[in-house]
């Protein structure tokens, strides 16, 4: 009876005296207020904020860590609302899947996982892949290789011959006739069993591309590739299964029909008019502007054989629009959420981003936030992500510099913790 005794009040002591961490804050970026707080120190306890006090605090117990980041900014990890895990642009990159295998992506996927979260992004939505992504997700949740919280698509949902149709530009004997298994779809029956397909798969979310896309091997890039129908299932079925719809997009028509279906994001939106825009905010749709994949693949494009010869006039149509539609969509105020399109540019510059949210208007504080609190309640992680508050789960990053004076600083991370445990540092 003793030692049961004994046994109980050491478990009792070690959970008393769990190892604390202190990070001491010169400055803190409050997300939810939009403004910056001076020095501060967050004590986290396993892998939550136990508390935020002012000044600068020093230990309590000798098992206790401190960390000094008094001459840094401090902010909630970063959300990045539109991923590729599974692999990134190269010359070669149409080649990949007649020569990789899926232990080969998966490798990939790893490496791209820990360069994401060492650049202070600790929590991403993966938008398509080949299914790879759903075991990096799993991997990563158990510790087994480090790398961002992902909620992952799966694979994306097309139409035969539209933008996720995974057998585009391949040779006749090579097409085959894909359908909803392989996430193609052409009625709304096929629509449902498309759906269920992305949750028995371990979907978290589902990805449509409701308009031609720029990189795929087609001539069209912004054609509506459902019927109205057809995006009507395949929402009502997401929301049934618990899941949120994000819709690709370019053209007018291919977006009013998602929007107009109740998905909750319209990625891209390249060639988004007025019309467009007043009927997002109606419908409270929030639009992913992956600005950095519009620039980047403007810049490679000029690249002789760097694309397929077939995707080079898309691209110079889209890029052509871009400045003018974001400037539109920034005087109208739509709604905006964090996302980068990387895989289409190299995965660990997610945070050029910010910069070109603030060439295009937004302020220094609102691209902060869309990336912080904005996508954490469309997550649905509202109460655990987003903000540096008592009782969230301790995802924290830190600048050099104050990025709402200096943007650009959110460029170089120095420090990221996810859930309580140090990556950088």
């Amino acid at each position: 009876m003793k030692q049961v005794i004994f046994s109980l009040f050491f478990i009792f002591t070690l959970i008393v005296n769990a190892q604390k961490t202190y990070l001491q804050c010169g400055k803190i970026i409050d997300t939810e207020k939009g403004k910056v707080l001076i020095n501060k120190t967050i004590i986290v306890n396993g892998t939550k904020i136990e508390s935020i006090k002012n000044g600068f605090l020093t230990a309590e117990n000798s098992t206790d860590v401190v960390i000094d980041l008094k001459s840094k900014t401090v902010m909630p990890g970063l959300i990045d609302m539109h991923v590729h895990i599974e692999g990134e642009t190269s010359p070669t990159r149409y080649l990949e899947e007649f020569t990789q295998n899926e232990a080969d992506v998966a490798f990939t996927a790893a490496e791209i996982a820990k360069r994401t979260l060492l650049a202070g992004f600790t929590t991403v939505r993966d938008l398509g892949g080949s299914g790879v992504n759903v075991a990096i997700k799993k991997a990563i949740a158990k510790g087994k290789v480090p790398g961002p919280r992902i909620f992952t698509a799966e694979k994306a949902i097309g139409t035969t011959g539209g933008h996720a149709d995974p057998t585009n530009g391949r040779k006749k004997i090579l097409m085959g006739d894909p359908g909803p298994a392989e996430g193609v779809i052409n009625s709304p029956a096929d629509a449902r069993k498309a759906v269920r397909q992305r949750y028995k798969n371990g979907a978290d979310v589902i990805k449509i591309t409701a308009t031609g896309g720029v990189l795929s091997v087609s001539k069209n890039g912004h054609n509506p590739q459902f019927t109205q129908d057809e995006v009507n299932e395949i929402v009502k079925t997401a929301n049934e299964y618990g899941m949120s719809v994000a819709a690709h997009a370019h053209g007018k028509e291919g977006m009013q029909r998602a929007i107009k279906a109740g998905v909750q994001t319209i990625e891209h939106g390249s060639l988004m008019d007025k019309e467009t825009a007043l009927l997002m905010k109606k419908y409270n749709t929030y639009l992913v502007p992956t600005l950095s994949a519009g620039r980047y693949v403007a810049k490679q494009a000029k690249i002789p054989g760097y694309y397929p010869e077939i995707i080079i006039p898309k691209i110079q149509k889209i890029d052509a629009a871009l400045r003018e539609t974001f400037a539109m969509v920034y005087k109208e105020k739509v709604n905006i959420a964090f996302g980068t399109d990387a895989g289409v540019f190299p995965h660990g510059e997610n945070a050029k981003e910010f910069g070109y949210m603030v060439e295009t208007g937004w302020s220094e504080m609102f691209s902060i936030q869309s990336a912080t609190i904005t996508n954490a309640k469309l997550l649905d992680m509202e109460g655990k992500l987003g903000q540096l508050k008592e009782g969230f789960i301790a995802d924290i990053v830190a600048t050099d510099e104050d990025p709402t004076e200096n943007i650009n600083t959110m460029e170089n991370v120095v420090f990221v913790m996810k859930e309580g445990e140090i990556y950088k540092n």
